[in-house]
């Protein structure tokens, strides 16, 4: 694993800190394959995760964290993120996970919600040792979006493990 920005974790602290970006709607066909991917990346001891908590892969990957035992830092865009959640089962998912993290970093206001989902995204990048994307490998479809946070990942030389099976197409 890369060090990243934010220096080597797991030689400060003794564990691994592995973030998260991904899409909102992942295709019911892809979940299995994304799923198990998520689990094996978190699946060494001394591990730490790192989300933002938005409705798709970033609730999934704290969740199935969560399930196995490891602490999840929440960061919250700085904006009303919660009203910003597809529906009302997304942001009832939101409290519960929110409840359940071991740290929350609330980062200050900004401009436009794609603004604070970027600012998110890159803060995710910077705490981290290994970034998990769940993405299909296009490009970005706005700001902040999950194609945007894995090319800051690539340029501060985060490693990122990309979750999304072959021929799975997002809507």
């Amino acid at each position: 694993m890369g060090t990243g920005p934010a220096g080597n974790a797991s030689a400060r602290t003794g564990f691994t800190r592995i973030g998260v970006t991904g899409h909102r709607a992942i295709p019911v066909a892809a979940l299995p394959s994304v799923r198990s991917g998520i689990r094996r990346q978190l699946s060494d001891g001394g591990v730490r995760a790192i989300s933002s908590l938005a409705a798709g892969a970033d609730q999934l990957f704290a969740d199935i964290a969560l399930d196995s035992g490891i602490p999840v830092t929440a960061v919250i865009p700085g904006m009303d993120h919660e009203a910003h959640l597809d529906d009302d089962a997304a942001r009832s998912v939101y409290r519960r996970i929110l409840s359940s993290c071991a740290d929350r970093v609330d980062l200050p206001l900004e401009p436009t919600h794609e603004q604070a989902y970027f600012a998110a995204g890159r803060w995710i990048v910077d705490h981290c040792d290994l970034l998990v994307a769940v993405w299909d490998g296009r490009p970005a479809r706005g700001l902040g979006g999950t194609g945007d946070v894995v090319a800051y990942a690539h340029r501060q030389g985060v490693p990122v493990a990309i979750m999304w099976p072959r021929g799975i197409e997002r809507d």
